[in-house]
């Protein structure tokens, strides 16, 4: 299974991927390709650190559509059969889903479908939850929608900060990722 990984951002969740993947954890996968919206993001050095190809490509002066086909171009160039959004930070088009129909994935830092959206964390200890967590899922054509594949409780500590609790979801986060790609391959490997 070829696995492209799209960022924005520091890449921790990618790293998680690309270290399973090279550790034979996800045992017959491939990150095939990263591709970041932005040129500084630093999850671009840690998957060339890793031996991944890398990819910017920028959205600037462009449409979604625009932006999105060039994306859906280079991945198809490397028959992917999976891309995972690990912090990626912009919406798919409709025509970039329809390209990759149930073969886009996507980790939230929360129980979705609560807490869909930014700010998250705020959220969460505003409203006096006492537990959180993360949710990998499909994506649809809605903001942090689509079927969940996974899901990971983490309890909400009194005296939390925002950045306290994303962190704990996030040490969790790598871990579900990683879970879910594995089941993703296991029923791949069945048919």
């Amino acid at each position: 299974m070829k696995i492209g990984i799209l960022i924005s951002g520091r890449g921790s969740n990618m790293a998680a991927i690309i270290e399973a993947v090279q550790r034979g954890e996800i045992a017959d996968s491939e990150v095939a390709l990263v591709v970041s919206d932005k040129p500084a993001a630093a999850g671009l050095a840690r998957s060339r650190a890793k031996g991944v190809e890398t990819l910017v490509i920028e959205r600037r002066g462009r449409s979604r559509e625009e932006h999105d086909a060039e994306i859906i171009s280079e991945l198809k160039k490397r028959d992917v059969d999976l891309i995972c959004l690990a912090g990626y930070m912009r919406l798919l088009s409709a025509s970039f889903i329809r390209a990759f129909p149930n073969k886009v994935i996507n980790i939230h830092p929360s129980l979705l479908p609560a807490y869909p959206g930014l700010n998250t964390h705020e959220r969460v200890l505003a409203a006096g939850e006492r537990s959180s967590g993360c949710t990998v899922h499909y994506v649809d054509e809605e903001l942090d929608h689509g079927p969940v594949i996974l899901q990971k409780e983490v309890p909400v500590l009194p005296g939390d900060s925002p950045e306290t609790l994303a962190a704990r979801i996030l040490q969790q986060e790598h871990w579900l990722y990683v879970e879910a790609i594995k089941l993703l391959e296991t029923e791949r490997n069945k048919k």
